[in-house]
């Protein structure tokens, strides 16, 4: 490959926010169907119209290059692409040398075969998205997960010296009674916990508004159990935290609905067909990947500030019955 050009100015977007952050989704497919998140009947991207794992590589670290301190790789489940492995192993050689942290969200399933590969190749901490700890309840959520092999898989993550999130959508009606038994369960195994609220992301079998629970409810709950002390601790991401005193187990909260974040956003979104977003809550987006076979790194840079240029201030999330999604995507496509 040719020498990479001069680097464009900072990533800046048009709000004055600095982009650290960037999220990949490596596949929009996933071995579970979780109900709040996908239909039970999906049709996927066409392989071919996916960025070619090397491709990625080349988008990641422009990125890295140009300031990026944080990169997650994400799906649909980042673990069923085949060789993901050695996408993680060349991203994993930038941690310390540009890149401050390079993580995982999971669902778990297949955690046991790789947190070894994982946390040889840099990465340090996890994000496992698990709403339950009843294996039955567990079962419906997800359509058919079982349970016992994603405490497994965590189980083992913990002994590869990973650290792990436990990562909690929070469900009316199905798992908020067993909001607070997680969080019991997470101090006691030393993992950290992040409550999500639902958002109105694509088309799915049920109506949102079913499910949506607030956190302010939830965490006064939680508080009236739980001797919670306010952290100031960021991690690049939208929740604000609480820790468990005498613990070393963090609670976060991630309130898209109640409690708008927008304000402080320093992360974009490259989908697994190579379109960069901006912001989750919208459907603009500019094709990297288009750029970068058209044009090389010049024409990639060009897309970059492209995208910086249209990032919104804000989302527009609204659940209310009959509601259509915020966008038609789900969550799957872009990455969570």
């Amino acid at each position: 490959m040719a020498d990479a050009p001069a680097l464009p100015g900072t990533m800046v977007d048009r709000h004055g926010r600095a982009i650290r952050y960037l999220r990949i989704s490596v596949t929009d497919r996933c071995d579970l169907r979780c109900r709040y998140c996908m239909s039970e009947q999906m049709t996927f991207l066409p392989r071919s119209a996916l960025l070619a794992l090397e491709e990625i590589a080349v988008v990641a670290e422009r990125f890295v290059a140009r300031g990026v301190r944080k990169l997650r790789l994400t799906g649909g489940e980042p673990l069923v692409r085949r060789d993901v492995g050695e996408l993680v192993r060349r991203l994993g050689r930038h941690v310390g040398a540009g890149l401050d942290e390079l993580t995982l969200t999971t669902n778990g399933t297949r955690l046991a075969q790789h947190a070894e590969a994982l946390a040889d190749a840099g990465v340090r901490r996890v994000n496992v998205s698990m709403d339950t700890l009843d294996p039955a309840l567990f079962r419906h959520i997800t359509r058919h997960g079982d349970l016992a092999q994603v405490l497994d898989g965590i189980a083992t993550a913990k002994a590869a010296g990973l650290r792990v999130k436990i990562n909690t959508v929070a469900l009316k009606g199905w798992n908020e009674d067993g909001i607070a038994p997680m969080l019991a369960w997470c101090a006691a195994e030393g993992h950290d916990l992040t409550l999500i609220e639902t958002m109105p992301l694509g088309a799915i079998d049920e109506d949102r508004t079913d499910r949506f629970l607030p956190l302010t409810g939830v965490l006064e709950r939680l508080r009236a159990e739980f001797p919670l002390v306010p952290d100031a601790h960021r991690s690049g991401g939208p929740a604000r935290y609480w820790r468990v005193e005498g613990t070393d187990t963090r609670l976060g909260l991630i309130s898209p609905m109640t409690a708008n974040f927008c304000d402080g956003c320093n992360r974009v979104r490259l989908t697994t067909e190579g379109k960069l977003y901006t912001c989750l809550g919208h459907d603009d987006a500019v094709d990297l990947k288009a750029a970068l076979r058209g044009g090389g790194l010049p024409a990639l840079d060009a897309a970059i500030d492209e995208a910086l240029a249209i990032k919104p201030a804000r989302h527009h999330f609204r659940i209310a019955t009959g509601a259509a999604p915020a966008v038609a995507r789900h969550m799957s496509v872009t990455g969570g």
